[in-house]
């Protein structure tokens, strides 16, 4: 199984961007952790980050032709107007969850609208890099 974990804009300033809202730890970090939660689940993870929105929508179309099983999701502060990210998630077919380390439902009001998650199978948002490995245990769980 072959899972894409795609990170948008800002994602690249973890450990640094608001550290009480996003923690300490670093894009390196989550990687590490996603890393050793894929490899006792026996998936194959890659990574890819962006501060460009096309570069993204690059990306998920490029999963609809490696093999890729499943998308992992943060589009960051594009969750709430990317209706290219939205349309490319929907077009490839590829199920997606997206993810988010903090709460958007109980921040500002322009966060707690996700234009994204319609087209996912489910959001997880609110603990943190344990976002990322309860989207992974899911997809490890129904893309088999």
């Amino acid at each position: 199984m072959k899972i894409l974990v795609l990170n948008g804009v800002n994602m690249n300033l973890l450990g640094k961007r608001e550290p009480e809202v996003y923690g300490k730890e670093t894009v390196e970090d989550l990687e590490n952790a996603i890393n050793e939660e894929a490899c006792k689940l026996g998936v194959n993870v890659r990574f890819f980050q962006s501060n460009h929105e096309g570069e993204i929508v690059d990306a998920i179309h490029n999963a609809m032709n490696d093999g890729t099983d499943a998308i992992i999701i943060n589009p960051g502060a594009f969750t709430h107007y990317s209706y290219a990210i939205r349309d490319a998630i929907k077009g490839t077919g590829i199920k997606a969850i997206e993810v988010h380390m903090s709460n958007i439902h109980s921040r500002e009001e322009f966060r707690t609208k996700s234009v994204i998650a319609p087209v996912c199978i489910g959001q997880i948002s609110g603990f943190g890099f344990k976002s990322y490995l309860a989207a992974l245990n899911i997809l490890a769980g129904i893309c088999r």
